[in-house]
């Protein structure tokens, strides 16, 4: 037989695109429209429908960026089309490629009942399936014109990322407005088709199955009359029959496909928008669920939940429905999908507590899984923290996008810091916006690493980023694609369902042991760097609020403010979402993170004040409240009292130039350029800076990655690098006793001031930065006499390691990594550590040097970038850091400091002394939180870890009589199989392993 395969394949996409498909909707009339503009930001729903509209044609313009249009279509149908289908299609100017990344609408009848949500690939609305003819048609669309960000053309600048910038240009060209037939055969044929062409796409050209599809499709397109399509569909579905009947074979691939939306909490449209683009989701999911029985579809982020409850009822009401039928699933148990690298212990905890909670309260569903598809990797601490929330499962997606190294697991145990192990699943489709095409499905199988062990996995089904969700399009492949000849097999599942066939099929998976790393994205650990010195100030300011509020709870009887906190935490919690505080959002979610945060630290000063106030009593002795899970300067963790005299430091000329700091435990040399040329152990004799190097080295790149310009830092920035040595001043600073450098470079000015702490083995160092560059990397050099192998970089609830070395690809990926407070680098016996009270990013090297063969092992501290998208202005403006270098510091130094550089004292006058209300004995244990109860009982709760990665007894005293105590689970819930604590009175003892994290609960006697 001649091989006409490529005209049959040729013929079957002209005939679809230009015959069959327009065929759809054989009949339509225009409707009539008219539209009111909202003046400023969206209006309530009740509002909008009670505008007066202004008369307007298809073809006119409208929509200024970010605003909001309320159109009112009307028409008659025809009585001509009684006992047919009819829809109206209405299409706001939609450019199908960019559903959620441009303008959409919210459907509502006129008494205000939301139908369903307008994006590119769901524009249609039924009237009547059979309509009977005559009927009147009158519908409100809620229309944002959200401005196209992310263009055709990539990552250029644009304004259009603020309102204040955006302008008013009209954005869209108003397009169909049509009631219209649509004939169903017709619709029906264009899904066999596609199915079938895409199925055969996929095959092998020499098999079988291939020639007996493309056959098929011949015989279907030559029963195709171009001139009736609807006449004759029924005939070309009839000579499909066979081939879409014949089954999958038994050892085919199988997909359990979840219906799903991934909808950014923030990205390249405000946080109220996405408020808008969850219901306009939620109510195209509840209506598809109403006319599809086998569709299930599962929504993560609880916060995204309490918008819809929040905001718009009517849609809350058929979502508690659709939940109660299990149709339509709480996934995930967080609040927001976070970024997982950069929120602290505590923070990450809450995630889980509030997600969970959320649907616990709300729905009784308790979730096993966490759902993170987007996320920017996962720290190496999390496992534990799934586990400690009552959760056993992890999906994620972002790992397929790996540069380098391609991950070798699909489903696998990931294994954390302290041994925990998550069961989780990586699904090889990797997409998590599938669309049920043919080549997706076929590379989900083909990619699936698993084989020989296990067969399932999963398919996050439905337009997501901006939105959309699961359209009745995808519904019908998948029904055509449950059990065919060629493909994997595809079901609709719950996240459970799947889970519990996965782990089931695949007892033995194989163990990924740390960090799961994503090689791209390396720069969301320091672009927006005031978006993350928010961040990491919140997070400790809950922490002092939380403490001394219930200290004064059970001291004195202050109110613990339960509301304001769970409130605050709430808005925290929001902002770790994976594109705002990695700063990968528009300019306008980062102006309004800024103010969030100076709001949010305004409320959590205000509760520490009068709780602090109302421990200290009146009078005049000067008392220092030390927030800090050790003590300092004699005042216990968690207690207030005068601080003792440290001793004092002095500042003298060094010889060629410059200035010696001198605090009787290190001695600073600093040269005429304001470089640190040594830093010297007086008690161990030892010099900490590398021979001939420079610590507190400012070092500018350029920085221009090849695409994602705020997410990504190419290898190739290092290639070129300006050492900032020259200095403006250098002299003392204003308390005489440290010393003041200022630098200019471009058009940007750096001032620093180094000191030492009185009676403390730490250089500080304060840097404020008024930067003005652009598309430049600016980092902070930290060159150390110390042959490490590896050095540790603290995450949630611990520490792990990462080599200094490139020997392997996996190793030389990780060329710009995350650590929260400290980066630590020892010899057996003496270390250094470098602490901040706000970056993330860092970079380690090692380098043997020529003139003694000793290594250098270099930490730079990344500073700022000035990318130009999607916020043209990323980091503009003045900064203040601060950093310190430790010299001899073991991994219980590196974590005392890192603590006490973020919980800095506080200094009161008052009457009385503040004794812990929970002390440890044990400085290896680490306490991060204290807090009363959150179901108002009163209880105390202590949340505690094993902080050096050593085994260890640990004694807790509680400084107020208890009652009971219980191991909970991070929801406060008792843990059945935890170890009774022993107890002695109030003081309470426990065996914890490396890293292990331990929740108690205390009740008051």
């Amino acid at each position: 037989m001649h091989d006409d395969r490529t005209l049959v394949e040729a013929r079957l996409k002209r005939v679809l695109d230009e015959r069959i498909r327009p065929a759809v909707y054989p009949e339509s009339v225009p409707l009539e429209v008219a539209v009111w503009n909202a003046p400023g930001e969206p209006v309530p729903v009740a509002e909008g429908l009670a505008a007066p509209p202004e008369p307007i044609e298809v073809g006119a313009r409208w929509g200024a960026p970010w605003g909001t249009s309320w159109f009112r279509v009307t028409g008659t149908v025809p009585e001509s089309w009684a006992g047919r289908t009819v829809e109206a299609l209405l299409d706001l100017g939609f450019d199908e490629n960019m559903p959620g990344f441009q303008c959409e609408g919210l459907v509502y009848r006129p008494d205000g009942t939301p139908v369903k949500g307008l994006n590119p690939r769901n524009q249609w609305v039924r009237v009547g399936a059979p309509v009977e003819g005559g009927e009147e048609v009158r519908l409100h669309i809620e229309a944002a014109s959200n401005p196209v960000i992310l263009d055709y053309h990539p990552f250029l600048p644009t304004r259009l990322g603020d309102k204040e910038t955006a302008g008013s240009e009209p954005q869209y060209t108003l397009a169909r407005m049509d009631l219209a037939v649509l004939d169903e055969t017709v619709w029906e044929l264009v899904l066999d088709l596609e199915v079938l062409g895409e199925l055969m796409a996929e095959l092998p050209v020499e098999s079988a199955r291939r020639w007996d599809i493309l056959r098929a499709v011949e015989r279907a397109l030559d029963a195709v009359d171009l001139q009736d399509v609807g006449g004759t569909a029924a005939a070309a579905r009839a000579r499909l029959e066979g081939v879409l009947a014949e089954p999958a074979v038994p050892s085919a691939h199988r997909i359990s496909a979840v219906g799903h939306a991934h909808i950014d909490s923030a990205w390249l449209w405000p946080l109220r928008e996405t408020v808008r683009k969850v219901a306009r989701t939620t109510a195209n999911m509840t209506a598809l669920i109403e006319d599809e029985p086998e569709f299930v579809f599962a929504m993560s982020q609880a916060q995204q939940w309490a918008w819809v409850k929040e905001h718009r009822p009517e849609v809350w009401a058929r979502v508690k429905k659709a939940v109660a039928e299990g149709r339509f699933v709480p996934a995930g148990g967080m609040w927001v999908e976070s970024d997982t690298n950069m929120p602290g212990s505590e923070a990450m905890a809450r995630q889980f507590v509030h997600g969970k909670r959320f649907f616990l309260d709300e729905f009784g569903v308790e979730n096993d899984e966490a759902w993170l598809p987007d996320t920017f990797g996962f720290a190496a601490g999390l496992p534990q923290i799934i586990k400690a929330a009552g959760s056993k499962w992890l999906l994620t997606q972002k790992i397929s996008w790996s540069q380098t190294n391609k991950f070798p697991h699909h489903t696998f145990r990931w294994e954390g810091i302290d041994g925990t192990r998550i069961f989780t699943h990586f699904p090889p489709v990797d997409t998590y916006n599938c669309s049920m095409r043919g080549s997706e499905i076929a590379h989900a199988a083909r990619n699936f690493k698993d084989k020989g062990v296990a067969r399932h996995s999963l398919a996050p089904t439905g337009w997501g980023d901006g939105g959309g969700g699961t359209t009745r399009e995808m519904v019908a492949k998948a029904a055509r694609l449950k059990n065919l000849e060629g493909s994997a097999t595809v079901v609709w599942e719950t996240p459970a369902e799947f889970f519990a066939k996965a782990e089931a099929e695949h007892p033995d998976a194989p163990v990924w042991v740390g960090e799961l790393y994503l090689e791209l994205h390396r720069a969301t650990l320091t672009s927006q760097a005031k978006t993350k010195q928010g961040n990491r100030r919140s997070e400790h300011l809950l922490r002092e609020a939380e403490l001394w509020a219930a200290t004064a709870a059970v001291r004195t009887g202050f109110p613990y403010p339960y509301e304001e906190l769970d409130r605050i935490w709430k808005t925290v919690l929001l902002h770790q979402f994976h594109d705002i505080l990695p700063g990968s959002s528009i300019a306008w979610v980062h102006r309004e993170a800024r103010r969030t945060y100076e709001r949010v630290a305004e409320e959590l000063d205000g509760i520490i004040g009068a709780a602090q106030r109302a421990l200290a009593g009146e009078g005049a002795t000067p008392l220092v409240f030390n927030s800090a899970p050790h003590a300092r300067a004699g005042v216990p963790a968690g207690a207030a009292r005068p601080a003792t005299d440290p001793g004092g430091v002095s500042l003298t000329p060094r010889a060629g130039g410059g200035h010696v700091l001198d605090n009787g435990l290190l001695r600073v040399g600093i040269d005429a350029r304001g470089l640190v040329v040594s830093a010297y152990d007086i008690e161990a004799g030892r010099e900490t800076i590398a021979p001939d190097r420079a610590a507190n080295l400012l070092q500018i790149h350029p920085d221009f990655p090849n695409m994602w310009d705020a997410w990504d830092v190419d290898e190739f920035y290092r290639n070129t690098v300006t050492d900032l040595v020259d200095a403006d001043e250098v002299g003392p600073g204003e308390d005489g006793v440290s010393v003041r450098i200022v630098r200019s470079f471009g058009a940007s000015r750096v001032t620093q001031v180094l000191s030492l702490a009185p009676g403390e083995r730490r250089l500080g160092v304060d840097t404020e930065v008024d930067w003005h560059e652009t598309e430049k990397f600016l980092k902070l050099a930290f060159p150390l006499d110390v042959h490490a192998e590896r050095y540790a970089s603290e995450t949630q609830f611990g520490h792990f390691h990462r080599p200094t070395h490139t020997n392997t690809s996996w190793e030389s990926a990780k060329f710009e990594a995350c650590n929260h407070r400290f980066v630590h680098v020892e010899e057996p016996g003496w270390g250094v550590a470098i602490v901040n009270d706000s970056t993330y990013g860092h970079d380690v090297t090692r380098t043997v040097r020529d003139s003694d063969s000793g290594t250098t092992t270099t930490v730079r501290v990344s500073l700022l970038r000035a990318p130009r998208f999607p916020d043209p202005e990323t980091d503009q403006g003045v900064h203040r850091f601060r950093h310190a270098l430790v010299p001899g510091a073991g991994i219980g130094d590196a974590v005392r400091e890192g603590w006490r550089i973020n919980l800095p004292e506080r200094h009161l006058t008052g009457g009385r002394d503040v004794a812990p209300l929970v002390g440890v004995e044990q400085d290896a244990v680490v306490v991060t939180a204290v807090k009363l109860a959150d179901d108002g009982s009163g209880d105390v709760v202590v949340r505690f870890h094993e902080s050096r990665g050593g085994r260890t007894r640990a004694t807790l005293s509680a400084g107020f009589a208890t009652g009971a105590v219980t191991v909970t689970d991070l929801l406060e819930r008792p843990l059945a199989d935890a170890a009774t604590p022993e107890r002695d009175g109030d003081r309470i003892t426990l065996s914890l392993r490396p890293f292990e994290l331990v929740t108690l609960r205390l009740k008051r006697a």
